[in-house]
């Protein structure tokens, strides 16, 4: 039987771990693919399964069981456009079942930035702010989100920061887990600790205040202490929750469901967008890991979906850029780039493309992959406090 591929968030952090006794031993009936009845392989992409029965259903069948739920867990491969189009039907469905009534929680925004979410929310954070917003808290990858806050934005649907803050996280570096002042951790999941060492290297977490399985064990909780509050809000008595997370965060429950559970105990369902071939040119994205024998389903749902990323930046400037508060600042500038042939100099502030304000590096970045080879670019600049225009016919660059 082929297993399934499964791509998790890379931490950047080095895991250390001791081996789990006996672990390399124990079999169990729900093989390593966590599906009993149907191996993932032998799905064809768009196809779901119901893991628990086997039995195949539709994206409608699919959303009137999960509507019994109060929280509907999806995952993701963070850059696949394909699970995030998953999610987006997910949401577009509950929302036409319970107009009004689903809220959005996601792993890419702190917990901290809830006022700036809710203002987003109330069209009082431009789409700038919120770009900037997104940087801060997740990093790069807002265009493979883009459709998603486009529907929640127009049909006002309130958007939950789940993960941990910064000062939560520092406090568990410096006190470690056992500080009053974090959320509860539990830390003896046996199943949570033997996925994770079969993910990170196979050893047991190294102690002291730098432990990263404890760093992972307070994303999970904060995500869960963020999804109970919304369960026992009373202003969201009747609401549905989709909460958009790592798979490996969702995958057999023991990861925020299960910690959410143990909080305030509710029905819900997990959904996974699954890869199971990596093609040949992303085979450096796949982190393989050595199966390990887990006696649990890793989802209720699976959804079969090929892995996409979005295509590599063909359209550059050539040009080295610090994003500020207000523009790009240009580093240094490539020779025979086409921003040396439309004129931009070393700390030029980029702060306009074809008369749109430039908000942020990715946003520029972004919009330039939206131009083909031969189209005119114009760039506005500030240069020694004057305002300054340029414009070049964009070319591809003689090493590609």
């Amino acid at each position: 039987m082929k297993y399934c591929i499964k791509a998790f968030l890379l931490f950047t952090a080095v895991f250390l771990f001791n081996g789990l006794p006996g672990a390399g031993a124990e079999e169990y009936a729900v093989p390593h693919s966590g599906s009993p009845y149907v191996d993932p392989a032998d799905l064809q992409d768009g196809q779901i399964v119901h893991v628990p029965t086997g039995v195949r259903v539709t994206p409608d069948q699919l959303a009137e069981v999960v509507s019994g739920a109060r929280v509907v867990y999806v995952g993701e491969t963070h850059d696949n456009i394909e699970a995030h189009r998953v999610q987006l039907e997910i949401i577009r469905r509950l929302y036409a079942k319970f107009p009004g009534k689903v809220a959005v929680g996601m792993e890419m925004f702190r917990g901290s930035a809830q006022p700036e979410l809710d203002l987003w929310r109330q069209g009082q954070l431009s789409d700038t702010q919120f770009r900037k917003l997104f940087g801060k808290n997740w990093g790069s990858g807002f265009r493979l989100y883009r459709p998603i806050f486009e529907f929640v934005k127009e049909n006002r649907i309130p958007l939950l920061g789940l993960k941990s803050s910064k000062e939560t996280e520092d406090r568990l570096r410096e006190q470690g887990p056992e500080s009053p002042l974090l959320p509860d951790m539990d830390l003896n999941d046996p199943y949570h600790k033997r996925q994770a060492m079969a993910i990170f290297g196979g050893h047991e977490p190294r102690q002291g205040a730098s432990n990263p399985y404890h760093m992972l064990a307070l994303w999970e909780e904060s995500m869960a202490q963020t999804v109970a509050e919304f369960l026992r809000n009373e202003n969201y008595r009747d609401w549905k929750l989709v909460v958009l997370a790592g798979g490996y965060h969702v995958q057999y429950g023991f990861g925020v469901p299960k910690r959410a559970f143990r909080r305030a105990p509710h029905p819900y369902s997990i959904v996974l967008p699954t890869i199971v071939e990596v093609p040949e040119e992303l085979k450096d994205r796949e982190m393989r890991a050595e199966p390990v024998s887990i006696p649990l389903y890793e989802s209720d749902f699976i959804w079969r979906v090929s892995y996409k990323v979005p295509p590599q930046n063909r359209v550059k400037l050539g040009v080295m850029l610090e994003e500020l508060e207000q523009g790009l600042l240009v580093k240094s500038v490539s020779g025979n780039s086409n921003a040396q042939r439309a004129g931009i100099q070393k700390d030029d502030v980029l702060v306009a493309m074809d008369g749109r304000e430039i908000d942020t590096l990715e946003g520029f970045i972004d919009r330039l992959q939206d131009k083909s080879f031969g189209d005119t670019v114009r760039i506005k600049a500030l240069r020694g406090g004057a305002e300054w225009e340029g414009t070049v016919t964009i070319q591809k660059p003689e090493n590609e």
